[in-house]
């Protein structure tokens, strides 16, 4: 997908505690009317495209005040369930700034959107040349152990520096608001050095591990 295809407006899904980042797949169970009906659309579009974002303040509310920056993700999986629940995968595009929220007819909230502050994540992929992957595997996988993350997180090892820091930025079970700091991250080696803090802090609250990754 070039720029130029980049839309005015998308579809929002917001969901606390879940960022998309570029060019990594975020998979979702799709149940809520709402956004049964936003999917449909969706697939109905050219581009496919719909806007992951968080909300913040009182995340309970019936239309919950929202962050300001997201990512566009393209719809690349769906399958259908017998009982009509969708399970989709988008894979991360772009990260936009919310410029404001249009009103329509539709069920789900929409925002006109600005790619222009984020159209380096349409370069390909970055590379991080201050990651010390040694140390950083060796802390990651004391973090895993620490906070009990059973999954086999071994093959990320040989991620390419993008998509080690942002599939671990994804999926560690930060708080919502240390997620939006590592979407928000100007670079991939500002959004490494955030993840570098983040589990260093969770390791003081766990206590340290000796676990490497092997």
């Amino acid at each position: 997908m070039n720029p130029a295809d980049l839309p005015d407006t998308l579809p929002l899904f917001p969901l606390s505690g879940a960022v998309l980042l570029p060019r990594a797949r975020l998979p979702l169970h799709i149940f809520e009317p709402r956004y049964l009906a936003m999917i449909e659309d969706c697939l109905k579009s050219e581009r496919r495209l719909i806007g992951m974002i968080q909300p913040r303040g009182d995340t309970n509310a019936a239309q919950p005040a929202l962050t300001t920056v997201g990512c566009a993700g393209r719809l690349t999986s769906f399958s259908e369930t017998d009982d009509g629940r969708f399970m989709v995968t988008l894979t991360g595009i772009a990260r936009f700034a919310v410029t404001e929220e249009v009103a329509g007819f539709q069920p789900y909230r929409r925002s006109r959107v600005d790619f222009a502050p984020y159209l380096m994540d349409m370069d390909g992929p970055q590379t991080d040349p201050g990651l010390n992957r040694r140390t950083f595997l060796k802390d990651l996988a004391r973090y895993l152990q620490a906070s009990k993350m059973g999954t086999d997180w071994s093959n990320l090892k040989d991620a390419d520096d993008e998509m080690l820091i942002n599939v671990l930025s994804m999926l560690c079970p930060f708080v919502p608001e240390e997620k939006q700091a590592l979407l928000e991250a100007a670079t991939l080696s500002e959004r490494r050095r955030i993840l570098e803090t983040l589990i260093a802090f969770a390791l003081q609250g766990h206590g340290s591990g000796d676990e490497t990754m092997q």
